[in-house]
């Protein structure tokens, strides 16, 4: 979601070649990005990866995943009133395989809820009696499935949803209607909310989490602690998005830092380990600005975790749980 933004499409050529070549088969995009929303750059990420297949010819091998976009203020300029229509799956699947560059999407996500839920770090679900959403988990599988049966989409997932939303698109699917495989949700050491409901779901139902902020913004490589706003980082370009900067987050890295260090580990490699440790998780996926982070965070898949360092991470976890959420 940095390419087109944070990184230019030779950048992202360049962390794309050297990820290929490590063994990642898997590149997540969706058509907001990339972040923070503008007009001026929607669909660049996307375009980025479209012209990388082009380039190489690896589309076959990699995995693709994109997202469709769901209402709110910062999407308004994808397109007008939009939802989960028909109509607007449907243009929003044809654009982004124009610029993928390629004739089908391995999986295709909802990126959030049409309705009005807490996501996005919000701790506590508020009913809202005037939400204009009405319910439309089989309508909106019915759409999907006639991209499946065109052979636009393979398989479909589910982004940023809760466990009661999660339930109702797997009860309204059947044989005419696709399963939602994935869940792509906010996961780290700062942000465990997800085992609360949803790493139930995901054993029961055999679906797989695809965990996305594993490092909190860079908040878990320590780098932003003390104060530092390092030129170029995430946080120092957009101030805003300050999810893992709360003073409860800042205590519990400085905590997971000295359990790192304590093991003569680097605090990026512990907190990506631990999210590769998970049974649930199916996907880790990583973020870089610079190649330098990508190599780091591809290398942490060669680390596993001590039942001692697990259980440090726990007792933290007790003290300060989900300082993110």
């Amino acid at each position: 979601m940095t390419f087109g933004n944070q990184n230019t499409e030779a950048e992202g050529h360049q962390q794309m070649d050297y990820a290929y070549d490590q063994g990642v088969n898997f590149f997540d995009t969706a058509e907001l990005y990339p972040v923070p929303a503008e007009a001026a750059t929607q669909g660049e990420t996307e375009r980025i990866l479209g012209t990388w297949f082009k380039k190489t010819g690896l589309r076959d091998k990699v995995v693709v995943a994109t997202k469709v976009a769901g209402p709110g203020d910062y999407t308004k300029h994808i397109r007008e009133n939009l939802s989960f229509s028909k109509a607007h799956i449907n243009e929003a699947i044809d654009l982004s395989l124009q610029r993928l560059q390629t004739d089908y999407i391995d999986l295709y996500q909802l990126h959030w809820p049409e309705r009005t839920t807490n996501r996005f770090g919000q701790r506590v679900y508020v009913h809202n009696e005037n939400d204009p959403w009405r319910e439309n988990f089989e309508a909106v599988l019915d759409a999907l499935a006639e991209n499946i049966k065109a052979g636009k989409i393979r398989h479909v997932g589910l982004s940023n949803e809760s466990p009661w939303g999660t339930m109702r698109f797997l009860q309204a699917a059947h044989e005419d209607r696709p399963k939602m495989i994935t869940h792509q949700n906010a996961y780290s050491l700062l942000c465990r909310d997800f085992e609360t409901g949803h790493s139930e779901i995901c054993h029961r139902e055999q679906m797989g989490l695809l965990a996305y902020s594993p490092l909190g913004f860079g908040v878990l490589t320590g780098k932003y602690l003390g104060g530092k706003l390092p030129e170029k980082a995430r946080l120092t370009l957009f101030p805003r998005f300050m999810r893992y900067s709360s003073e409860s987050c800042t205590l519990a890295t400085e905590q997971y830092l000295a359990l790192a260090q304590q093991h003569g580990l680097s605090l990026t490699a512990m907190s990506l380990a631990f999210v590769n440790d998970r049974p649930f998780v199916t996907s880790n996926i990583i973020g870089a600005t610079s190649l330098e982070q990508l190599k780091e965070n591809i290398a942490s898949h060669e680390v596993t975790l001590s039942a001692a360092v697990l259980e440090e991470i726990e007792a933290i976890h007790n003290s300060l749980p989900n300082p993110a959420v």
